[in-house]
């Protein structure tokens, strides 16, 4: 029996003393709000305070923390008033969230022991926090309002739908707005919210034309349903960042017929013309009599009426609620510790689980020994399935410590020869073949006999993981004829579709409950986890968690793939480009997001699709995060054969491209371009436009003797249409650049006989908060239809800091990650 002491109650607790603090605190004592990242004390989001020390608690054992004072989120939660929750709120520092009560807990450890810390110890307390989106600029903002004591009241978090009593009326005018006779109104979220702000965003567009405010509000996330497609796939799906572009107009449409049908159920009970009514904070005025009806008043006498056929929407200046820096609705519970993600699901009688996987990228398990696995305490099964060997217990620590003691051996099959030098090399002489042309301007083969000059160069990326902070996981009850599957998803339709196959049921059986994502960028789009989950939960006959290690997450993955790109451009006596050639070699998700906008009076663009053997998948901006590297880092060296300023050289080149211009033009003045930042820092600059947005940045660099490259600030500069939510926009920038810079100046998955090298944060790492530059975010105004927000911000990055690595060092760096070393050796691959 040990004593624990958490949040100031005492439990007497028969687990294993070597258990370590974080399972007991999710799964023997149910405080879900410290969160399971890496297991191995490297990425901060199970951060708690032991006798006010800031303490990871996947690496402290229970018999450590015995008779010592714990403090988790939870006791932060318990006070309204906590200034860190305050200012964490009044700043909107989370994205989605996983990670904050970690960094909060780092936070309150610092100012527990120091009331007023440095700017260093800031750093040196939450740098061991990592957070995949990027909010370390508004984690220092919020720690700075505390110690200054700026203060102002925290929204109320935001309601969920109530259940509605038996025979209540409710108003149901389409799929996304519900009102009950009681006044409660939900609006229904079809969207899968990962830290992209979409809850809100998408609610305020309903709600600007049902004309409520978001207080009056409860959301709830939509079951997969066809009625929910995404209109830019057909299916239910997150991604491509078309939430609000998307549902522009349907959603603000679905708020409009509402309103008319209220208005109009109000004219008929006061018998007067719906013409002398109006709509306002959720109730219908008479205008000349003053009268007023609330919604839940009319809203069984709405449910009758027909649902209109055309409804007008509001002029963009009558907008009370677009447009402006709406606070998120769903912050509270990211900071309490309340949000449940997927891994916070728990139903009764839920087992737990998680597959031993082959090292080897589609390797099978030949033959298993589980002795040893089902002497451990807890563990319930043991048995084969189609991803591994999949152990189930009654808690995730007996499965983890259950995985360990399976022995297995395993058939590695095809993929045992796959290796990083090899499949470059396969790249590389795959982009000498001619390909398929996707675009062929003018006379290209003319031009380069022509020309004075002739410039090339290759470039190339590596593999990728997605990397998200809360691991791949999903919850199954699979019971008489009905399966309900609890999913962090980005793709309900499929989600669907794939637990029905593998359950044996028909698809409408499957009944899909989205959680909130704890990051998904991409990785979410596919549904590996749920077939797995749902496979297993029909072996043990029981509700089933399954839930992937970081080092499953990391080496299973299904990354961003690499690739290779061959350039030549024609350059005329004067040094201006007469003709523009690039050849793309990879996978068919890395020949994607090409975009050249310049005035080149010839063009070729040239695809060449291999087959690396490597699982591949869409990720933050998908091809647009390598092809923005390659067009705008070969554009600044024509820049420089040309002799010109690279600011200039664009402008004048994008003379037929104004959204493209207004933002690199944006971006150079707010960075005060060309006026020199003094000493050693260099700028660099880069435009793209992807997913219906422009966005330049110019990224302020130096590099020491040694090589390191410092990105010391980014200014960034968005036309991204109408604004929505302008708050939600900056912050989807700043977190994109900081996402970006990871790609740009660490990230790389490489692999060695089969298997993926890198295992978990330690070596795959991430930017931190120590490393992030200032950003400075400037959104164009605009009256046309909103574009993306989600991706648009990580293209332009890469190409910024390495063309600002040229301006610092005279050498042009062409493949990323980019490496002090290639400063002394190759910058890239040889361009033949």
């Amino acid at each position: 029996m040990i004593e624990l002491e958490v949040n100031g109650r005492h439990h007497r607790l028969t687990t294993d003393p070597r258990t370590p603090l974080l399972w007991v605190l999710r799964d023997a004592l149910h405080l879900k709000g410290t969160k399971y990242g890496c297991g191995v004390g490297i990425c901060g989001s199970c951060t708690v305070l032991v006798d006010g020390k800031a303490t990871r608690a996947c690496v402290t054992t229970l018999a450590e923390a015995a008779e010592r004072k714990v403090t988790t989120i939870e006791a932060l939660a318990a006070n309204p008033q906590e200034p860190l929750l305050r200012s964490w709120i009044a700043e909107q520092v989370p994205q989605c969230g996983y990670c904050q009560p970690g960094a909060l807990m780092a936070a309150a450890g610092l100012l527990g022991s120091t009331k007023s810390p440095s700017a260093a110890e800031i750093t040196a307390a939450l740098d061991g926090v990592l957070c995949r989106c990027g909010t370390y600029p508004r984690m220092r903002r919020a720690i700075d309002r505390v110690l200054r004591g700026v203060d102002r009241p925290a929204p109320n978090e935001h309601r969920r739908a109530p259940e509605q009593a038996a025979g209540t009326a409710v108003f149901q005018p389409n799929p996304w707005v519900r009102i009950a006779e009681d006044g409660a109104i939900t609006i229904v979220i079809d969207r899968s919210e990962m830290g992209q702000g979409v809850a809100t965003s998408l609610a305020m567009l309903v709600a600007e034309e049902l004309e409520v405010d978001l207080a009056q509000v409860g959301i709830e996330f939509a079951p997969a349903d066809p009625a929910y497609a995404n209109p830019e796939f057909g299916e239910q799906v997150t991604g491509g960042s078309t939430s609000i572009r998307s549902s522009w107009l349907p959603l603000r449409r679905a708020g409009a017929e509402a309103r008319e049908m209220l208005i109009a159920a109000a004219a008929a009970a006061w018998q007067v013309d719906a013409s002398e009514c109006r709509a306002e904070h959720g109730a219908v005025l008479h205008l000349r009599s003053e009268r007023r009806l609330g919604y839940g008043t009319l809203a069984a006498k709405a449910a009758a009426l027909p649902r209109p056929k055309n409804v007008r929407l509001k002029e963009r200046a009558a907008f009370r609620l677009i447009g402006r820096p709406v606070t998120r609705m769903e912050l509270e519970g990211h900071v309490t510790g309340r949000t449940v993600f997927g891994m916070d699901v728990a139903i009764p009688d839920m087992l737990t689980a998680s597959v031993l996987r082959c090292p080897v990228l589609g390797g099978k398990p030949r033959r298993f020994d589980d002795r040893r696995a089902r002497e451990v305490e807890g563990i319930v099964a043991v048995f084969k399935t189609g991803s591994g060997i999949a152990v189930v217990g009654r808690d995730a620590w007996s499965v983890l410590a259950g995985k360990e003691a399976v022995e297995v051996e395993w058939q590695e099959g095809k993929n045992a020869a796959l290796d990083t030098d090899r499949i470059r090399g396969r790249l590389a002489t795959a982009a000498k073949r001619k390909g398929r042309a996707v675009r062929d301007d003018g006379n290209i083969d003319a031009a380069f006999r022509r020309a004075a000059t002739v410039i090339e160069a290759a470039y190339e990326t590596p593999f990728l993981a997605h990397a998200s902070m809360e691991p791949m996981n999903c919850t199954v009850h699979l019971r008489d004829r009905r399966c309900d599957v609890w999913v962090p998803t980005q793709a309900q339709s499929t989600a669907q579709e794939i637990a029905a196959w593998a359950a044996g049921l028909p698809r409408e059986a499957v009944q899909v409950h989205t959680t909130f994502l704890g990051g998904g960028f991409g990785r979410r789009l596919e549904q590996d986890f749920v077939e797995e989950a749902v496979r297993i939960a029909k072996q043990v006959g029981k509700p089933v968690q399954v839930f992937w290690t970081r080092e499953d997450d990391m080496r299973h993955d299904h990354y961003r793939p690499a690739h290779h790109a061959r350039l030549r451009a024609a350059v005329d006596a004067r040094g201006m480009p007469s003709a523009w050639f690039m050849r793309i070699a990879g996978p068919p998700l890395a020949l994607d997001g090409i975009d050249v906008p310049y005035a080149f009076p010839n063009l070729r663009e040239e695809h060449v699709t291999v087959d690396i053997g490597v699982p591949c998948g869409p990720w933050r901006s998908v091809g647009n995060s390598q092809n923005a590297f390659v067009v705008e880092s070969f554009v600044d060296e024509l820049a420089h054969v040309a002799g010109a300023d690279p600011f200039v050289f664009r402008r004048d080149l994008l003379a037929a491209a104004p959204r493209y211009r207004a933002v690199l033009e944006l971006a150079a003045e707010k960075a005060g371009w060309g006026k020199g930042s003094g000493g050693t820092r260099h700028q660099g600059i880069a435009v793209y436009h992807c997913f219906g947005s422009w966005v330049a940045q110019v990224a302020e660099v130096s590099v020491n003797a040694e090589g390191d490259i410092r990105v010391h600030r980014v200014v960034c500069a968005v036309d991204c249409g109408i604004a929505v939510n302008r708050d939600t926009i900056a912050a989807q920038m700043e977190g994109a650049i900081i996402f970006g810079l990871t790609a740009t100046l660490k990230g790389e998955i490489t692999l060695e006989k089969g298997r993926v090298q890198q295992s978990n944060f330690g070596d795959y790492r991430l930017v931190t908060l120590a490393e992030t530059p200032e950003i400075e975010v400037h959104i164009l105004a605009s009256d046309e239809p909103p574009g993306g927000v989600g991706e648009p911000g990580v293209p332009p990055i890469a190409p910024a800091v390495a063309n600002a690595v040229f301006a610092a060092t005279g050498k042009r760096l062409r493949r990323l990650p980019l490496r002090a070393t290639d400063l002394h050796g190759p910058a890239g691959p040889p361009p033949g």
